[in-house]
């Protein structure tokens, strides 16, 4: 079996851009992927075509998927997110269509099934909300869907060293929120890479006091695994990183320092499913669970879910299939993954899912529409379309 022929496809959710993938083979068989990356679809699109597809991808065997990916990462020489998200798109792709060719669910053919239930932590659904108030209302109805797990950013645009009111206005947040779902409800509070060792140490401490603080996602930097360490050694709370590292080597060392409880890598970015596979290979041995990055596409979530699913220290998978834009399940066929605050086990070959063409050219792409999240827009305007 060879592979023929790349299709991508740029796509608008909203305040973000999704760049879909086909891959056709000689044998008529179609693998679909993801290859999305914020603010940075184009330049992934075009290092797609202009450098991977005429040298790696056409007249490729999608079974050999192992050295194909080896040869990509040592030969695109710079490395970085742009080719990293890339290459992923491209394994993803070759395992839709080794599944399909195998007749089996991608899961089946690295590991089976290792988990039945996939719990599912809602984020995307806190767009446009500013005060206590207002976040502890929204909070309830996803409540209401069956999640019992959420994750939000209380901080506004605050950068690096906090004010004594965004401190405050921050505690008050979770605080309002914690009150308003009850204990039983685990809270995760997302940083965003916002914050300097100080700041997310005065943040901590505040959070050690409440409940239901599940964990502490990105407090300070992704550039500084040691300022990671240097938080996480001085907390009790559950530390999250890892969606913003992107290599074997930096996963390695990050596993190594045990420089957070949680990896998150995404498996869009990090090289695809076999890589996440190993990376939580490496998190295993240093008693670390995985909850894998997923803030782009369904196709992406799709991949991550199949990893979830054979791998043992699998700890929840991040969610926005009911939050996004309401066109998010129109590109794979109007499917929701998720019922009652969890994932649904595909049984379908491959990601199990399709990508519908109409759907795809219902929704044009919008140039830099992701918005900064330290000017304010992306309070303002994130999650308009919901």
């Amino acid at each position: 079996m060879r592979i023929v022929k790349l299709e991508s496809f740029l796509c608008n959710a909203g305040l973000r851009n999704y760049l879909f993938l086909k891959f056709h083979t000689d044998e008529g068989i179609v693998g679909i992927s993801e290859a999305s990356l914020e603010w940075q679809e184009e330049a992934t699109q075009r290092v797609l075509h202009e450098f991977f597809e005429r040298r790696y991808v056409i007249g490729a065997n999608p079974f050999d998927v192992e050295n194909l990916c080896h040869r990509m990462i040592r030969d695109q020489y710079q490395g970085g997110p742009v080719a990293l998200t890339a290459i992923s798109g491209i394994e993803i792709g070759c395992w839709d269509i080794i599944g399909k060719s195998l007749g089996q669910p991608i899961y089946n053919l690295i590991g089976g099934i290792a988990h039945r239930e996939i719990p599912a932590y809602a984020n995307g659904w806190y767009g446009g909300k500013a005060i206590p108030a207002e976040f502890a209302a929204k909070a309830k109805t996803v409540v209401a869907k069956g999640y019992t797990a959420m994750k939000f950013d209380p901080f506004g645009t605050a950068s690096k060293n906090l004010t004594k009111q965004e401190l405050s206005n921050a505690i008050e947040i979770v605080a309002a929120l914690g009150e308003a779902v009850g204990p039983e409800v685990q809270l995760f509070i997302e940083g965003h890479g916002r914050l300097s060792v100080h700041s997310a140490l005065e943040v901590a401490r505040e959070l050690e006091q409440l409940p239901n603080i599940g964990f502490f996602e990105e407090p300070v930097t992704p550039d500084s695994l040691d300022l990671l360490k240097e938080v996480k050694s001085r907390t009790r709370l559950r530390i999250a990183a890892g969606e913003r590292v992107y290599t074997l080597p930096d996963f390695f060392r990050f596993c190594a320092m045990r420089a957070a409880d949680i990896v998150q890598f995404d498996v869009d970015h990090i090289g695809g499913i076999l890589p996440a596979k190993k990376v939580a290979a490496m998190a295993e041995a240093q008693d670390i669970f995985f909850a894998p990055h997923a803030s782009v596409g369904p196709v992406a979530a799709q991949a991550a879910l199949h990893v979830d699913i054979s791998t043992s220290n699998f700890f929840m998978q991040e969610a926005f299939h009911e939050f996004d834009v309401p066109w998010r399940s129109d590109f794979i066929g109007g499917y929701n993954p998720i019922e009652n605050g969890r994932w649904k086990i595909p049984t379908a070959p491959g990601l199990g899912i399709e990508l519908d063409d109409e759907a795809m050219k219902a929704h044009p792409p919008i140039p830099n529409n992701f918005p900064s999240l330290w000017d304010g827009e992306w309070i303002t305007h994130f999650n308009q379309n919901r």
